[in-house]
């Protein structure tokens, strides 16, 4: 049964749903997908950033802890020297449950240019991230502009910017991309967190962070993971008597016991730059 908030310690282990309210938690699940990506090198910079590099160069991951949007931003280019075809952001609050979807999805199929997503592939659906807020009851808010649909609780939201926007503003501004997920008190004018999405992104790509997005199944967290303003709007079930899901079981076993924050350790193979910080996206 849903537990109170308020009568559990700072490191009680916890199921929070909707995900979405539930913070960023460790984000190991990210690191995990591109330290075991084949052929990816790693990169360690300015004490604490974490830059990623398929085998392939044409995809770029970063994850630099002290810029303006910390997270992790992940950018295309099909021609690796080139301007990107495409860049995703994901703010230093999105719940690592959503980047990991996209991280893991990207890894999967970048080998073969997502052929396997595309028509005929043996990946392929014709899931689209609007289909999957409609199949979740979320409504369309009506003559917003841009178009948006809400989650039913009201705390959640995504956008999709329509009419004609030069696709370099987007690259060089995120708040100006074709897709946006938010969440928090208010997702729409005050979101809690942010993720942007260019118009050039896959939509294989934004689909799996819309279905982690758009589930409701619980999360694993502790207590001081929770952000103090979402406390109230979220459902709490502790792990010894709760009844989760498979997949809800298996994510719990895999984080509950990680840092609150990752702090990057070089491995052998990867390579250490020490420089002065300078400002990033």
């Amino acid at each position: 049964m849903p537990t109170d908030p308020h009568a559990l310690d700072p490191d009680t282990e916890v199921l929070v749903s909707p995900g979405y309210l539930a913070g960023p938690g460790s984000g190991l699940a990210v690191f995990n997908t591109l330290d075991n990506a084949s052929g990816w090198t790693k990169t360690l910079a300015f004490g604490t950033d974490t830059y990623f590099t398929s085998p392939c160069q044409r995809v770029r991951v970063a994850n630099p802890v002290e810029s303006f949007y910390g997270g992790w931003t992940i950018s295309y280019a099909e021609d690796p020297l080139g301007v990107p075809d495409w860049i995703t952001t994901f703010d230093r609050n999105t719940p690592h449950e959503i980047v990991a979807a996209f991280a893991k999805t990207l890894v999967d199929g970048l080998h073969n240019n997502f052929a396997d997503y595309l028509r005929n592939g043996r990946h392929h659906t014709v899931t689209s991230p609007a289909s999957l807020t409609a199949r979740h009851g979320w409504k369309p808010g009506h003559g917003s502009r841009p178009f948006r649909t809400v989650s039913p609780d009201g705390h959640a939201a995504y956008q999709m910017r329509d009419g004609w926007l030069h696709e370099y503003n987007e690259l060089l501004t995120p708040e100006k991309s074709a897709w946006r997920m938010s969440a928090g008190t208010d997702p729409v004018f005050t979101p809690s967190w942010q993720a942007f999405f260019s118009r050039y992104t896959p939509q294989h790509l934004i689909a799996a962070s819309t279905a982690m997005f758009t589930d409701l199944t619980p999360v694993p967290r502790v207590m001081d993971q929770i952000p103090d303003r979402h406390r109230s709007l979220v459902t709490l079930t502790q792990p010894e008597t709760a009844r989760p899901d498979p997949r809800a079981a298996a994510a719990l076993a895999r984080s509950l016991h990680a840092p609150a924050m990752h702090v990057p350790q070089p491995p052998p193979a990867a390579l250490v730059v020490h420089a002065r910080p300078r400002r990033q996206r």
